[in-house]
């Protein structure tokens, strides 16, 4: 099996399961934050939204420093509902599959760089990056948001498993 198929197959399943986590957000709930030093729904709907964007900028270049010109991130756009959310998923996930599959073994061990104010972060083949900086960075996020839905009394949609609102 070629290592894009691999991803491909971890990447949809992960996907239908942001999906279906964005879902439930409401817009209304945008602004809700469990502590001040975490992010909103908005902007947690909005980081998810737009992050399988940086499979494209690991397929197509090789390298992406975080802060070009010293300037800090500015991080997602602002979403103002939840149907923005999804089709700015939807087009970033379709997007960020189409690169995927497309891809090589060849092109997919080839090393990508991760720098942030011109250090390196980190050098791992493109597989790697795509597994743990979009796959697994898109898991740790839905859970996040899984958490806020729980807080704001919000069904949350089974995953792996039966949640408590959602039996299989």
């Amino acid at each position: 099996m070629a290592i894009a198929q691999g991803l491909l197959l971890q990447f949809d399943h992960e996907m239908a399961g942001v999906r279906k986590t964005l879902e439930r957000a409401p817009e209304e709930k945008f602004d809700y934050r469990p502590h001040p030093k975490s992010g909103t729904m908005g902007w947690l709907a909005a980081h998810l939204a737009t992050l399988p964007s940086l499979a494209l900028r690991v397929i197509e270049k090789d390298s992406f420093e975080i802060a070009p010109d010293g300037k800090p991130p500015s991080g997602p756009p602002k979403l103002k509902t939840r149907q923005e959310v999804l089709e700015t998923f939807d087009k970033n996930r379709d997007a960020a599959r189409a690169a995927m599959a497309g891809a090589s073994d060849e092109h997919l061990m080839k090393h990508w760089k991760l720098s942030y104010l011109g250090k390196e972060i980190f050098t791992l083949p493109r597989a790697a990056v795509l597994r743990t900086m979009v796959i697994s960075h898109m898991i740790h996020h839905r859970a996040q948001l899984g958490v806020y839905l729980r807080m704001n009394d919000l069904p949350v949609p089974s995953l792996y498993g039966p949640s408590a609102d959602e039996p299989m």
